[in-house]
């Protein structure tokens, strides 16, 4: 069966930003939709506090309201009527029911930080933690869900950073890139620091040697996906840096959530952890064992 897209709903404007632009992702894949919102009242809100039977289904009225406005969302967004939705609501914490969720998903959807509400917390904890902990690909949707004409039409950026982690990364960015019948900006940043009066012995070689490592990168997609016209761009700058400038012109952003200098059990790289604090367009962070 075709995995589904999971989305996490808090009520607020951004995470029904997160609510559309999964809806058109899972039209896009042919994928289910699940929208989920958690109504758990986090801890440490004083000792011996109970919720009465009355609180109980206060929440889930509440929660059932936030679920109708989301479906009401993804059906006003998807492309067609043929989009499978399924609501649910949950007493257990966003986080957990997420990470559990991600064994089976082909996507986690959230948006970059939430209302607050007492009865949820933070979305933007939920998006950090998913981000960290998720066993499927996560994408984090920030102040546009990049769903207007415009942006539809602008490419799917993805950092290359040499290293293995990032090929599923670059695997997913091509398959979007190919749904969405726009272009691939591959980008591959070749130096840590932008400091000036460096010496420059060597870095024509350096420069060559780069180069070399992405076309090795990008070698054999250009069979698989003859429909994704790919734009390679190599910059002799900081990473993080170099992404953020680069998603201005684009509508998807994807990213590896190890980098070159990561480890196996490191749980989000730098450049990853960065972007998600800074980037405006909707962006996805893939594990390296994704698949």
């Amino acid at each position: 069966m075709n995995p589904p897209i999971v989305v996490a709903t808090d009520g607020s404007a951004v995470s029904y930003l997160a609510v559309a632009w999964a809806a058109v992702d899972a039209g896009l894949h042919g994928s289910p939709l699940e929208i989920l919102t958690s109504v758990a009242v986090p801890g440490g809100w004083g000792r011996g506090a109970l919720l009465t039977e009355a609180d109980t289904e206060w929440l889930r009225l509440d929660g059932r309201r936030v679920l109708t406005e989301a479906t009401r969302v993804a059906r006003a967004a998807a492309i067609g009527d043929a989009l499978t939705i399924e609501s649910d609501i949950t007493f257990d914490t966003a986080i957990a029911n997420l990470i559990e969720r991600s064994r089976h998903a082909r996507l986690l959807v959230v948006g970059s930080r939430g209302r607050g509400a007492i009865r949820r917390g933070l979305l933007g904890s939920v998006s950090t933690a998913v981000t960290r902990h998720a066993h499927c690909a996560v994408a984090v949707v920030h102040t546009t869900a990049a769903l207007d004409p415009v942006a539809a039409e602008k490419p799917v950026l993805v950092g290359i950073d040499g290293s293995p982690h990032s090929v599923p990364a670059l695997e997913l960015a091509f398959e979007e890139a190919s749904r969405r019948k726009v272009g691939l900006d591959a980008l591959h940043a070749w130096s840590d620091t932008n400091r000036v009066g460096l010496p420059m012995s060597g870095w024509d070689a350096v420069r060559e040697r780069e180069t070399e490592l992405l076309a090795e990168r990008l070698a054999g997609y250009g069979e698989r996906y003859p429909d994704v016209q790919v734009r390679r761009i190599l910059v002799r700058d900081r990473p993080i840096q170099s992404l953020l400038d680069a998603s201005q012109d684009a509508q998807l952003l994807v990213v590896g959530r190890i980098g070159r200098g990561g480890f196996a059990g490191m749980l989000l790289g730098s450049t990853s952890d960065a972007l998600l604090h800074t980037v405006e367009c909707p962006m996805i962070v893939v594990p390296s064992g994704r698949g």
